[in-house]
């Protein structure tokens, strides 16, 4: 009696143990599935936003503009259309910005998409694995999606592998079972590893308050490129992307700072705080190896 009391104790103990795991399994394995699908939707259908009326040139400046032919005054009639809006950055020759496509003076990090066709807001990049321009309104999303997914791939992963070890030990004797975990193993450490690239790749461009294409080319200040530009620091980088409300920071929920318009700069808050200035020095000392860097100054 005593043996088959123990007997059933061990088997309901099995079972729980087997069943609490099995839950927790479905559990975890299910919120990242949600979360993966839900920042892939809201990456792909958020659409990019473009520029505020009041950077679009009116219909007398348009006229005015394109019948003068003389490039010297065409760079005056932007500037003076520029002094009454919050324009830092300039293109490479020290001119205002202006998208001759879609006929306004551009934003600081707004760049023309020639997929969208259109100007889009602290443009990233065009991406083709979401079909859409990754800029103000969906990064946020854009990162967590990347991050959801490295999650999800890692899992998948972790749970397989020890099925992986039985067919590698010749445990499996099923034929069809040996190819699926085979496939689904591959599939999920390939992705992994590539979206871990891209993943650390983008949270050191947030690190730094940069976009993609300001990784490969500086914004131009009035005073010439400045890499660092609108780098405030790691924190407040980080609230610039995913808001203040750090609850919100995990779901795909529009909280970014701002409206894409203008964002605070380097220098602007170097002349409040000093201290920030002396700090972003000590990090390009021992990255870049620039002792005696010089500071931009906007004014």
């Amino acid at each position: 009696m005593k043996i088959l009391l123990k007997k059933s104790l061990f088997f309901f103990c099995s079972f729980f143990v087997f069943g609490f795991f099995l839950v927790a399994y479905l559990v975890i394995f299910h919120i990242l599935f949600v979360l993966f699908v839900w920042t892939y939707w809201k990456s792909i259908f958020t659409l990019p936003v473009q520029p505020g009326k009041k950077y679009h040139m009116s219909y007398a400046d348009q006229e005015r503009y394109e019948n003068e032919e003389r490039p010297e005054v065409q760079r005056q009639i932007l500037a003076e259309i520029a002094r009454k809006l919050p324009v830092y950055t300039r293109t490479g020759n020290g001119g205002i910005r202006f998208c001759d496509r879609c006929q306004l003076i551009k934003p600081d990090r707004c760049h023309h998409c020639s997929v969208c066709a259109v100007c889009v807001l602290k443009m990233d990049h065009h991406c083709p694995w979401v079909n859409n321009c990754i800029g103000f309104s969906n990064y946020k999303f854009f990162l967590l999606f990347l991050a959801y997914a490295l999650l999800y791939c890692m899992y998948i992963a972790a749970t397989v592998f020890k099925y992986f070890i039985k067919y590698w030990t010749g445990e499996l004797t099923n034929g069809r079972s040996k190819f699926h975990v085979l496939f689904l193993l591959f599939v999920a450490v390939m992705f992994f590893v590539s979206l871990m690239f891209l993943f650390g790749y983008h949270c050191w461009l947030v690190s730094r308050n940069r976009s993609t294409l300001e990784a490969f080319s500086a914004p131009v200040f009035q005073n010439g490129p400045d890499k660092n530009g609108f780098n405030l620091g790691f924190v407040k980088n980080l609230q610039q992307v995913f808001g203040e409300e750090k609850k919100l920071w995990l779901l795909p929920i529009a909280s970014s700072q701002g409206d894409g318009h203008f964002f605070p700069m380097r220098a602007l808050c170097e002349a409040q705080n000093p201290l920030l200035a002396n700090e972003e020095q000590w990090e390009d000392d021992g990255i870049d190896e620039e002792p005696h860097g010089k500071e931009i100054s906007l004014k």
